[in-house]
């Protein structure tokens, strides 16, 4: 119970110091910035030691057969040319390793795009033209339908805005058709408002954390008063 209490009251003390950034930034507040990145950090480290090298790259070499091992070899040799990095002299070993992570997380990161996002706002845009499917979920067939026209043409609009016409000698004043740019304006007003959504659901996060410190805040106070 003293042990639960003890804890009660560091959290306590350190969400007063967080919101003693109001008052100005000073030594407290700092101090407890770092003490929050410095058991970021920690954990991550852990995580990391326990779930990848011991796992991937310790363990293999006892206990995993051929394949086990050589699988293991590959990432560890690119890891120690990662370290080169450290020492002027022999950074450029590590220009394999970087080369190597950059390039897969290049790949993630077009693939997660195109099949996460622009394929699946594809298949949306399409999948509301299903009138059967609006139907049996007993939704009107005429406002199933308007919904998808706006979503496939918010959708269109909104990737045309992207689109930019390229100078050349012969057209130095390059620009969109007039058609195209109407258009693309209008897709500006679609890409405004989701940026909006998406920054009223990160304040709305923002606000529930900073209830839910006040409420720690007030009953703790309340207990030891009450």
């Amino acid at each position: 119970m003293q042990q639960d209490f003890l804890w009660t009251l560091i959290g306590f003390l350190l969400t007063l110091l967080v919101f003693s950034y109001l008052l100005g930034d000073h030594f407290l507040f700092r101090l407890v910035a770092s003490l929050f990145v410095g058991v970021a950090a920690g954990y991550a480290a852990v995580l990391l030691i326990y779930q990848v090298i011991l796992p991937r790259l310790i363990y293999p070499f006892g206990e995993g057969g051929a394949l086990a091992i050589l699988r293991a070899i590959v990432p560890l040799v690119l890891g120690l040319l990662m370290l080169t990095k450290l020492f002027p002299r022999f950074s450029r070993l590590g220009n394999l390793s970087m080369g190597y992570l950059v390039g897969v997380g290049a790949a993630v990161l077009i693939g997660g795009a195109v099949i996460g996002t622009l394929s699946g706002q594809l298949r949306a845009s399409a999948a509301g033209f299903d009138l059967h499917r609006a139907a049996l979920a007993g939704r009107s067939p005429v406002g199933a339908l308007v919904e998808a026209v706006i979503f496939l043409f918010g959708t269109i609009s909104a990737l045309l805005y992207f689109q930019f016409s390229v100078r050349s000698k012969n057209n130095p004043q390059a620009a969109r058709p007039p058609l195209l740019e109407a258009i693309a304006s209008i897709g500006k007003v679609f890409i405004a408002v989701t940026l909006g959504a998406i920054f009223a659901g990160v304040f709305a996060a923002a606000l529930a954390a900073l209830i839910d410190r006040l409420d720690f805040i007030t009953e703790f106070i309340f207990m030891l008063v009450f």
